[in-house]
């Protein structure tokens, strides 16, 4: 099959400068495809991205669990909706390694997410000494499975991200990748029924364009989380022409 989403995290990366030069670039490099295109970026920068590439969806990195109150720093997916967001990740493995966030926290914030009218990228995945174990499965589903707790299954997309493979220029094979995925789609059928094994699957980990193609060959990955390769117009526009 082929894939439907590319999603660019720009993680804490761009400035005003960066970004118009992204935009002129995209312009002229942009393949014609049917996948939607998704631009994660740093909060600051948002309405900036959002006018230099309308045509583009528009995502944040990260939500409050909060609606509204005394939360210093905190921004929640009400205010990313209106300022045109339409997506956002939530549990991403650096925000549960850096953050501390938790799988209820995780949750909260997809739920919170969804009431705002946005869609929600779930992350889950695992770390090489939980590989290296064979712990894979059970931490995944685990992991997920708790993310999820009272999360809708409309406007969920779930992204798995084997935590070995972020930044480390090593990518999963596509057998590793696709029984990982195949498995998510059973257990999000468990959770949901026929309505959960409907709901899109991402890979991320080092995609970039050399491997996108193979990885998007597989049956169960529906599209790709890309890091480090979004940041580049011509790097992320391979990645889109292989969709």
């Amino acid at each position: 099959m082929s894939a439907s989403l590319v999603m660019g995290n720009w993680k804490l990366n761009g400035s005003l400068e960066s970004i118009d030069q992204f935009a002129e670039q995209w312009r002229t490099k942009a393949p014609s495809t049917s996948a939607e295109v998704v631009i994660c970026a740093p909060t600051p920068y948002l309405l900036h991205l959002h006018k230099q590439l309308p045509e583009l969806g528009l995502g944040a990195q990260d939500c409050s669990e909060h609606e509204t109150g005394a939360f210093t720093g905190e921004v929640s997916a009400q205010m990313l909706f209106e300022v045109g967001c339409r997506w956002v990740i939530v549990g991403h493995s650096e925000r549960r390694l850096y953050h501390g966030e938790t799988d209820s926290v995780v949750a909260a914030k997809a739920s919170a997410a969804q009431r705002a009218g946005l869609q929600v990228v779930v992350c889950c995945g695992e770390t090489l000494a939980q590989r290296e174990a064979g712990a894979q499965f059970a931490v995944v589903e685990a992991q997920l499975k708790a993310s999820l707790a009272s999360v809708a299954v409309s406007n969920l997309v779930v992204a798995y991200e084997p935590v070995w493979a972020i930044g480390t220029g090593v990518v999963a094979t596509p057998l590793q990748a696709e029984e990982m995925h195949l498995a998510i789609r059973e257990w999000l059928g468990e959770l949901y029924g026929t309505d959960g094994r409907s709901v899109p699957l991402l890979y991320g980990g080092s995609v970039k364009a050399e491997s996108a193609g193979e990885l998007f060959a597989c049956d169960n990955i529906d599209g790709a989380l890309v890091g480090g390769a979004s940041l580049e117009a011509e790097s992320l526009a391979g990645i889109v022409a292989a969709a």
